[in-house]
């Protein structure tokens, strides 16, 4: 979904995520070089801010903050292939390059020149009540007048989901519009 609608696509051959970026972004090279969990969190991240004015000016006042549960699997189990037969170990820097999950966080920042906090965190279980509460938390820093958050999730086997929204200072800490209810409702999540 971009702007409520949901996003289209021509008929390509590319694999979706390589698609969704250049229809939707482009003219970031360094794309070819991620992990398919950082992939997946830069182009929502581009459909997110598309509209955005004075998008790419250099601001401290935004963290990027997300939330995952399998971190880089995908790109470990991979690399995990490339190294586990001693006859035919090698081990491949294509596959390792861009692995571990906070990644994602450093390239959304690095292609919206923001400098504000990023953090990725593993979470296990029920991501809701950590995700208030750390989102709630990078606002203690007064810099900070927005969040780029979400999940992103990326396993591997074909699995693949984003929901990154923006959070304004004004609905937290102890705003009515952050609460564990208003985010299980933006990520379609049932107790």
């Amino acid at each position: 979904m971009r702007d409520g609608e949901p996003v289209r696509l021509e008929p390509s051959d590319d694999p979706l995520l390589v698609a969704l970026y250049r229809r939707y972004a482009g003219g970031y090279p360094k794309f070819f070089k991620m992990d398919p969990l950082c992939r997946l969190g830069f182009v929502a991240s581009e459909l997110l801010l598309d509209s955005e004015a004075e998008r790419f000016t250099p601001r401290e006042d935004r963290a990027v903050v997300l939330f995952t549960r399998s971190g880089s699997f995908a790109s470990d189990s991979r690399y995990q292939q490339t190294i586990a037969d001693p006859a035919d170990y090698y081990p491949s820097p294509a596959v390792f390059v861009y692995t571990l999950a906070n990644i994602v966080t450093g390239e959304i920042a690095i292609r919206n020149r923001y400098l504000g906090e990023t953090s990725c965190y593993l979470l296990d279980g029920d991501p809701v009540p950590q995700m208030v509460a750390t989102v709630g938390e990078a606002f203690l820093d007064p810099e900070t007048r927005s969040v780029l958050c979400g999940w992103v999730e990326h396993p591997g086997g074909g699995e693949a989901a984003a929901t990154l929204f923006l959070v304004g200072c004004e609905e937290v800490p102890g705003g009515t519009a952050w609460t564990e209810e208003s985010v299980r409702e933006i990520m379609d999540i049932q107790r």
